[in-house]
């Protein structure tokens, strides 16, 4: 995972003038800034484009502010991107339903209108926080190989120098 001066960050939000104002905020933070008006174009740039990092409008459609879309495209990211952060951005007022999102595995929240250096801070949080969550993978993933291979491959024994029972072994090694 890369620091904010490599990373890409996509901005999405229906209001074109918050995309601006992110740009603007953000442009000497992340090396690349993606942006998206249009909330189901995100799988689609997704595919074409390397995201580390999503700050996600909760509300999409004029005069609604349930923030039910932010929601469904933040499952919809988690399901297809889980190891990409989503930070939700949310009026003052939705505070609550920012909370849900965060139960729903958002990284993060900001509200309307942002601080600039507190957006900035929020983001590089979320981008490191997810680092040092790989870094965790990784490591048990080296640990579990060297024990193998201490053990010449046989997976009861490695499961027994680990402390862990072989089924166990197994679930991490699929991970």
């Amino acid at each position: 995972m890369p620091t904010t001066d490599h990373a890409t960050i996509l901005v999405v939000d229906d209001n074109p003038t918050i995309l601006t104002a992110a740009r603007f905020c953000l442009e000497n933070t992340f090396a690349r800034i993606l942006t998206l008006q249009r909330p189901d174009e995100i799988l689609t740039l997704m595919q074409q484009e390397a995201v580390d990092l999503i700050l996600l409008d909760m509300n999409f459609s004029l005069g609604v502010n349930t923030g039910r879309e932010g929601l469904m495209w933040l499952q919809a990211i988690r399901k297809r991107h889980p190891d990409i952060p989503v930070v939700l951005l949310t009026a003052y007022a939705d505070v609550e339903l920012a909370v849900k999102g965060l139960k729903q595995g958002a990284a993060d929240f900001v509200t309307k209108p942002w601080d600039n250096d507190e957006l900035r801070h929020k983001l590089k949080d979320a981008l490191e926080r997810n680092a040092e969550v790989e870094r965790l993978d990784e490591m048990e993933a080296a640990h579990i190989r060297r024990a193998i291979d201490r053990c010449h491959g046989n997976m009861s024994e490695a499961a027994k120098l680990l402390g862990v029972s072989r089924q166990t072994l197994y679930n991490k090694m699929k991970r």
